[in-house]
């Protein structure tokens, strides 16, 4: 924002001793440190503001968003379609559903799952139905050591 440096910092320095004097510097320099204390408070403070305000103008764009957009869903689905869970019949009790997941869980470990787990024994063409006994199979077992 401003471009001050060091030289520039050192002539004020300088102006300020002898504009001043050696002995109420000190007291010049707590002045001018509350006045900018201040002024970058009531920045800070600006700033917040400023910032809360931008943030409540988004949650206001957001919450008209979330409002066209659950209109548009309320409008697809009819009010007969959306019953309250409390009224549905079709729900299953808390007992009816562990029965439920232990069921699934009983026939996916038995293997009697549904086409989810189904599981062939075609693998990439071939074929496991084939005799896998190794008598024509030749011998590769290393030779008998002579001594």
């Amino acid at each position: 924002m401003f471009d001050i440096g060091a030289p520039e910092l050192l002539v004020i320095a300088i102006v300020a001793i002898f504009a001043i004097g050696p002995k109420e510097l000190p007291h010049a320099m707590r002045t001018a440190g509350r006045w900018i204390g201040k002024f970058r408070q009531t920045t800070a403070h600006f700033r917040t503001g400023i910032d809360a305000m931008v943030r409540e103008a988004e949650m206001e764009d957001l919450d008209k968003k979330w409002r066209e957009q659950n209109a548009k869903i309320m409008a697809q689905y009819p009010d007969e379609q959306m019953t309250p869970l409390d009224q549905r019949t079709d729900t299953l009790s808390a007992a009816e559903a562990r029965e439920a997941q232990a069921k699934a869980r009983n026939a996916g470990a038995s293997g009697e799952a549904g086409d989810d787990a189904d599981t062939t024994s075609v693998d990439a063409g071939v074929d496991t139905t084939a005799d896998t006994s190794t008598a024509d199979a030749p011998d590769i077992s290393p030779a008998p050591k002579q001594s």
